[in-house]
């Protein structure tokens, strides 16, 4: 039997709960929700999340423990190399949110390359709803912030006032775009790389049930290639992202 690759992309319902008595109630009022496999797994990343930091910080010493380094170049890394760098002056009030976020999408990619588990950022919905919350809030901030200036982002400085209503144009697509580039890009890297590492996991099984041992072994070996490969787009995509939200926010903060 041929499985898809695709298969392990799946939602699948774990807890069903029911609301309403099917025998006595209408059915237009009926209820229904599911306890699914994405939901699992993303209760997962963040309970991981928590025990991690909070198990890295609970109790500070001056020579750090090999837990404590860790949450210390990883905030550091976050701060200097991100926020920082991206957006300046004015960075602390934000900082927590660029953390989380940066935390939050790396978790997910990791507990994503767990066997038998649920990769919740390799689907658009999850990816361009939270892409989504992220852009509209930075927006909300600049309007909030700059009241009508904020329309300014569309029409650059000394530009042809013939060419304004194009211009406009082309600036505000460009602009409600991004937050497809946002969630496009992270789900698609982590939906091709997981749809690799199945089909070779799939080839080196058939290899294996076939007595070809030699094959299956080399094609294991690509396979712990593609794991760490894996591993390392994991993270540069939780990078990219983090830097796309801070180059968003630094633009609605100072318009430019």
């Amino acid at each position: 039997m041929i499985y898809s690759p695709l298969e392990q992309f799946e939602i699948s319902p774990i807890m069903i709960y029911l609301f309403g008595d099917p025998a006595t109630t209408n059915a237009s009022k009926i209820h229904v929700y599911a306890f699914t496999t994405g939901m699992l797994c993303l209760v997962t990343a963040v309970v991981a999340l928590v025990v991690l930091l909070e198990f890295s910080t609970h109790s500070i010493k001056v020579v750090p423990r090999p837990w404590q380094v860790l949450a210390e170049k990883v905030y550091s890394f976050i701060y200097s190399d991100i926020a920082i760098q991206q957006i300046g002056r004015g960075v602390n009030l934000f900082f927590p949110l660029i953390f989380t976020v940066f935390v939050f999408v790396l978790m997910s990619n990791f507990v994503g390359l767990v066997p038998f588990s649920f990769t919740t950022t390799s689907h658009l919905a999850i990816t361009f709803g939270l892409g989504l919350a992220l852009f509209g809030g930075i927006n909300i901030l600049a309007v909030n912030i700059h009241g009508l200036r904020f329309l300014t982002l569309f029409y650059p400085k000394d530009a042809p006032l013939a060419l304004a209503p194009l211009i406009v144009l082309i600036e505000l697509i460009s602009y409600v775009f991004r937050v497809l580039s946002l969630s496009v890009r992270l789900f698609a890297n982590m939906m091709s790389g997981h749809a690799l590492l199945k089909i070779l996991i799939s080839f080196s099984w058939i290899a294996f049930s076939q007595a070809f041992l030699s094959v299956s072994g080399a094609i294991l070996a690509i396979v712990f290639c593609v794991m760490v490969l894996e591993s390392g787009i994991a993270f540069v995509q939780a990078y990219v992202f983090t830097v796309l939200v801070c180059l968003y926010l630094k633009e609605g903060l100072y318009l430019h």
